[in-house]
């Protein structure tokens, strides 16, 4: 099921943050769809709406008192191989630091394939693609008849 929307509140730096996110996820076609600075700035790749939320720190606490309210987030976008790269790359050229590069991660299931950063304030971003129908079906008919090792990924890449 699709992500329909996230939030990442506390951003330290909200107007640095939209042009890393502007940058960063730009090869999944995201743009800023709502832009209500200094609350918030919404992403999407529509007209309408917006999936992916940056959200002002509360200028009444402390920064310790925010981190402890929010920690740090985890947030997976989907996209296809070609757009895991992208990403990878498009993040670190803004600035994000890298927390996986864009590789399988079997330890999830035998077709994620997946690449981290963190971006300026920690959060842990991925863009991850777990296989087409077509891959499935290819990697489970190939266990089945011995083709393919269970801890193996060898499909047709995308």
């Amino acid at each position: 099921m699709p992500l329909d929307h996230i939030g990442n509140a506390n951003i330290a730096d909200l107007q640095a943050s939209k042009v890393f996110y502007e940058k960063a996820l730009g090869p999944l076609g995201y743009k800023v769809v709502h832009d209500i600075s200094p609350h918030a700035i919404g992403f999407g790749t529509g007209l309408y709406g917006g999936d992916f939320w940056l959200s002002g720190s509360c200028p009444t606490k402390s920064e310790s008192e925010r981190r402890e309210v929010t920690q740090t987030m985890h947030i997976a976008f989907k996209g296809s191989r070609a757009q895991v790269h992208a990403f990878h790359e498009a993040a670190i050229q803004a600035g994000g630091k890298c927390n996986g590069p864009p590789g399988f991660r079997p330890q999830y299931h035998p077709l994620y394939y997946a690449a981290f950063i963190f971006d300026p304030d920690g959060n842990n971003i991925e863009v991850v693609n777990h296989g087409s129908t077509w891959q499935w079906i290819w990697y489970f008919v190939g266990v089945q008849f011995g083709f393919i090792k269970p801890t193996q990924s060898n499909y047709k890449k995308d």
